[in-house]
């Protein structure tokens, strides 16, 4: 079973924007972009994937970034994407998982 960890991001956005946002910061395609499960591919065979609020909610937008590597990997996967994004987008990215102090 692969490893989880979510990034939080309070946007308003689509799906579809979103995974494209995502694409850009790790400069990777979007994978399976007509299924229900599209995915950005990340470093070391981690994915992110999104989850948007569902009609009327408002933000936050999940990203679960995936492993079959492991919960540190995920994590590292997950810590570098929120960078990118930070970087790359403008989003500012909270974990949802503890952090060491540093960051």
């Amino acid at each position: 079973m692969d490893a989880v960890a979510t990034l939080v991001v309070q946007v308003a956005i689509t799906k579809i924007d979103a995974l494209a946002v995502i694409a850009l910061a790790a400069d990777s395609p979007v994978l399976s972009p007509g299924s229900a499960r599209p995915r950005v591919a990340l470093d070391g065979g981690a994915w992110a994937e999104v989850d948007v609020p569902k009609f009327g909610e408002p933000p936050p937008l999940a990203i679960d970034v995936r492993s079959p590597l492991g919960l540190e990997h995920a994590r590292l996967s997950a810590l570098t994407l929120a960078a990118a994004l930070e970087r790359e987008a403008g989003w500012v990215v909270h974990p949802d998982f503890p952090v060491a102090s540093g960051r």
